[in-house]
């Protein structure tokens, strides 16, 4: 069984997805390009936003919520992979240990110019002393989060690793995710093609719902829990 998730999954952990109705990139348009990584690169001003955003970041204190204890409850009993566009790290802390991090992950630092890596915290106690734009210790060159933006390739094995998931899987739960970013969103396809059951579980429409088996609204710490129930049978 395939499970891809996206920022809905953890909106009820308190932490605000992106293009939904209060997204933070729809109440913030100028937030995305934070995400963007020739912006990043170029302009020192907007990497010191960018780790004052990471040091403000509402997933250092997120929990995680029904969904995330639901998709570990039903990794439990059946043989689960879970591909996750989120940086949250809230599958793991929930239990889940088949994670494929297609986006990276934001407790961690790397150099964009050497094989430099950090924990996020110890960098950010550089920026709390009074470094606004911590360089490299070691090259020099400008730290970012060990996560995917935008213009950036992605990890080739946690794409590897995600077409395995999407192609072996009987049932594929797309779980709150736009399913407008690609690659992501096409392990639905990749799913599908394979002769699996497609469930969008999204609060709006997506792109794929035209290929779903099942499409769910409910609110997904409600959805969530119910569907596991229905597939373990209890």
């Amino acid at each position: 069984m395939g499970v891809l998730t996206g920022a809905g999954i953890s909106t009820e952990s308190g932490i605000p997805d992106f293009r939904g109705p209060r997204g933070v990139w729809t109440e913030d348009p100028i937030a995305e390009l934070l995400s963007t990584y020739q912006n990043y690169v170029a302009d020192p001003e907007l990497r010191q936003r960018a780790w004052l955003a990471r040091r403000d970041n509402p997933a250092w204190k997120a929990t995680p919520n029904d969904a995330h204890l639901a998709l570990a409850r039903l990794a439990s009993a059946r043989q689960v992979g879970i591909i996750t566009q989120n940086i949250d790290r809230l599958h793991q802390r929930a239990g889940s240990d088949s994670v494929v991090e297609i986006h990276g992950n934001m407790f961690e630092v790397v150099c964009i110019d050497c094989e430099f890596t950090d924990s996020m915290a110890a960098t950010l106690e550089r920026v709390a002393a009074g470094d606004p734009d911590p360089a490299c210790p070691e090259c020099g060159g400008i730290l970012k989060a060990a996560t995917i933006m935008f213009g950036q390739h992605l990890d080739s094995d946690a794409i590897r690793a995600a077409v395995q998931i999407a192609e072996t899987a009987e049932i594929f739960l797309a779980v709150g995710s736009s399913l407008q970013v690609e690659p992501a969103a096409s392990m639905c396809a990749v799913a599908v093609d394979a002769g699996a059951d497609l469930v969008v579980v999204n609060a709006e429409p997506t792109p794929y719902d035209e290929y779903a088996a099942e499409i769910v609204r409910d609110p997904i710490g409600v959805a969530l829990p119910r569907l596991v129930s229905e597939i373990l049978g209890d």
